[in-house]
């Protein structure tokens, strides 16, 4: 089985979708030998890369939600990869998509993952689970933290459903968690968070409220 993975965040380093992925590897390799990583940050998809995709069993994508939706760069490689595979006859390939979100609640990335269940039908590719996942900022900081453990006990149940729904080829219900952790609380370091990167760029609390 061949197994394609594609980091649609627009990061270099640290995004919650390189650590998603990373966290999802760990329940497939016992079981695969070949996953392919790609990074998607630009808008153009190398022709090389699209034919690796047409011949793998199984495609998962990261990414974040960017107002409701799909980052507009994966968006354009989404456009091109359609218009590569829709010609295709024969091909047997399956579609995961993991979709996080800042905000605490898993199903805000909803519209998200049906964007990418119609790229299926338009691209000629099964659709096989979407995962929406809350409290997308905390993902990074929690690197350390073993899966199952606090904050991510939720994710690990979810990735063992999925990880067996991949190695199968199975599809089912859409999936949306969030972090074991509460809500005001995941709001309150948020709000630091924001008061952190306005003094690191020279402003203030107020200028947040500036209205032109």
């Amino acid at each position: 089985m061949k197994i394609a993975f594609i980091n649609g965040s627009p990061k270099m380093k640290d995004s919650a979708s390189n650590c998603i992925l990373k966290e999802l590897k760990a329940f497939l390799e016992p079981d695969i030998n070949i996953i392919y990583e790609y990074y998607f940050r630009k808008s153009q998809v190398d022709i090389k890369e699209m034919e690796q995709l047409s011949e793998c069993d199984v495609i998962v994508f990261a990414f974040p939600l960017y107002v409701d939706a799909i980052p507009s760069h994966l968006l354009s490689c989404l456009i091109q990869l359609e218009m590569f595979f829709a010609p295709i006859e024969e091909k047997n390939i399956i579609v995961y998509s993991l979709v996080n979100c800042g905000f605490y609640e898993g199903h805000q990335n909803k519209l998200a993952i049906e964007i990418m269940e119609n790229w299926c039908v338009k691209a000629g590719l099964k659709w096989g689970q979407g995962v929406g996942i809350g409290a997308g900022g905390m993902i990074p900081g929690l690197k350390d933290v073993p899966i199952g453990r606090g904050p991510k006990k939720n994710l690990e149940k979810t990735f063992k459903q999925l990880s067996n729904n991949i190695l199968k080829c199975t599809s089912e219900e859409n999936i949306f968690i969030t972090a074991n952790f509460p809500r005001f609380l995941y709001k309150l370091a948020a709000e630091m968070g924001w008061r952190k990167f306005i003094k690191a760029n020279g402003l203030k609390r107020k200028d947040l409220f500036l209205r032109k």
